[in-house]
């Protein structure tokens, strides 16, 4: 349930607003630039910010994040865009391009796959799946900044494409602003500075430059309801629906990420599953409504929380201003120069970069390295969707590598009886280790197997101990089987008669896949 006080209200209101307005216009070229990236109309990413940052204000899992289009969702986006024209005919796609409705109709898709996304979003905060980002390990989360930087950077170059050196030393002149003006003043965001200086100098000396205007129509008004309007068939769901589960869990991963980080900026914890829920909600809307699919923003949600935007009301103030800017100062936004919003670019790309991941590599085991590496490789040349799960799956095929040995102790309790004492998890990946601690046919008549120092984890390690209860049956030799939990022991099938009941047995439970 969300808190009037909290909503409203927040630590204080002046600081929201004034956060909220510092936001708004910090918004503006972020929203802009990542539009570029997706081959859409600027406004696209505008009425993202807008609809996005509205709805999260509201209901999202954490007061005073700041959603809205991103360069990680962008990124997934460009590669929908890529997959459309591939599904062209030849003749389709010239007629598209030469009459300048290609972007439209790639646009239709983005909205589908926006609304598509939404619903699985919704679904995972719905059945509490939010916690599963937990599951990503450290090195992961360091190659999928460190890829999302990268693409972030080679996804500016292709501005460049027919400008003179004007762009060069205007961009370089646009990351010198991002990078020392803070140490002035951080009141106002850099990036804003950059684009009022570098547009003046622009307007003032009419440079030969390429203009956001040129790029694209951003005449702006409040975002109208509209259904994606393409003949919904099987093939073009085909190509929404691996998008859709991309930018799904791409958009979480980040949000969910950007909320860990606040909630150690803050000292409150806010609530993962309430986020989804909001992102989802937020994303279908906005494909309803024109906009791409978005996220949290972790640059904005920081910029926000260092200038006192704790509150609900700072990431409201935020987005109702940012629609103010396009309603009414549309043509001025068309004057930006391009290349200030690639210098931002470039400076958002530096500073996502983990560069500190460059020292913990040198002391990380080689498997973490490898996971670090492959993740950024992979979020390079595919998307970070399937770089992050491949993380994963790398991350949990290493774990269980590590644990795939049971060791164990012998010892003798008289001259007849052998006890085999264990230690480790003995699991799908440890089975085979197992049988090969025994020496069934050198064992005298009474054998003990003891499991204090172990854990049967899954439904292998129960037959694996149903197995050697019978190689010990055929040999004929008795078996004691001691300090396993209740629940294992129903699960036995041949080595149930000879388990006994101790004091000090364990309690857990058997992972089984009925």
């Amino acid at each position: 349930m969300i808190n009037i006080k909290d909503t409203f209200v927040g630590r204080s209101a002046k600081s929201d607003i004034l956060s909220g307005i510092v936001v708004a216009v910090a918004l503006v070229p972020e929203a802009i630039a990542f539009s570029i990236i997706a081959g859409v109309s600027p406004l696209v990413g505008l009425y993202t910010a807008f609809i996005l940052g509205l709805i999260t204000s509201l209901i999202g899992g954490k007061a005073g994040m700041i959603s809205g289009a991103t360069g990680a969702i962008a990124v997934v986006l460009v590669g929908l865009g890529l997959k459309v024209k591939e599904s062209l005919s030849p003749e389709m796609l010239t007629q598209l391009t030469q009459s300048g409705e290609l972007s439209t109709y790639i646009l239709q898709y983005i909205l589908l796959t926006t609304i598509l996304a939404g619903i699985i979003q919704i679904l995972i905060g719905v059945f509490k799946l939010g916690k599963l980002i937990r599951l990503v390990p450290q090195p992961a989360m360091y190659g999928f900044v460190n890829g999302l930087a990268i693409v972030i950077a080679m996804a500016q170059f292709p501005l460049f494409k027919g400008e003179s050196w004007i762009m060069y030393l205007l961009v370089a002149s646009t990351m010198i602003i991002v990078k020392f003006f803070p140490k002035i003043s951080i009141s106002i965001p850099s990036g804003l500075v950059a684009i009022i200086v570098i547009s003046s100098v622009v307007i003032s000396l009419d440079l030969d430059t390429k203009r956001v205007g040129d790029l694209a129509n951003i005449s702006g008004n409040l975002p109208s309801f509209a259904i994606p309007s393409f003949h919904l068939t099987f093939d073009s769901l085909l190509i929404v629906l691996p998008y859709a589960v991309l930018v799904a869990l791409v958009g979480l991963i980040e949000s969910l990420l950007t909320l860990s980080v606040l909630d150690e900026m803050g000292g409150k914890r806010g609530s993962g599953n309430q986020e989804c829920i909001a992102q989802g909600t937020g994303n279908v809307t906005c494909g309803f409504f024109g906009g791409m699919a978005g996220c949290a923003m972790i640059g904005q949600s920081i910029i926000n929380f260092s200038n006192g935007g704790w509150g609900r009301l700072s990431s409201l103030t935020a987005s109702i201003l940012l629609i103010s800017f396009v309603v009414s100062l549309s043509s001025f936004i068309s004057l930006i120069p391009v290349a200030v919003l690639v210098g931002i670019m470039f400076m958002v790309s530096i500073g996502t970069f983990e560069w500190e991941s460059g020292n913990r590599i040198r002391y990380m085991p080689n498997s973490d390295r490898f996971v670090l590496i492959a993740v950024t490789v992979i979020t390079i040349f595919a998307d970070l969707a399937i770089a992050v799960i491949t993380g994963i799956i790398i991350s949990a095929l290493v774990f269980a590598w590590k644990h795939s040995k049971v060791r164990t102790r012998t010892k003798r309790e008289n001259e007849n009886t052998k006890v085999y004492e264990f230690d480790g998890p003995l699991f799908f990946g440890s089975t085979t280790s197992f049988f090969e601690l025994f020496d069934i046919k050198h064992d005298p008549e009474n054998i003990v197997l003891d499991f204090k120092d172990a854990r049967v984890m899954d439904i292998s390690g129960v037959e694996a101990v149903d197995t050697i209860t019978k190689k010990y049956a055929k040999a004929g030799k008795k078996l004691v089987i001691r300090h396993l939990s209740e629940d294992c022991k129903k699960i036995l099938k041949a080595a149930g008669p000879y388990c006994t009941y101790e004091e000090d047995d364990p309690n857990y439970k058997v992972a089984i896949n009925y």
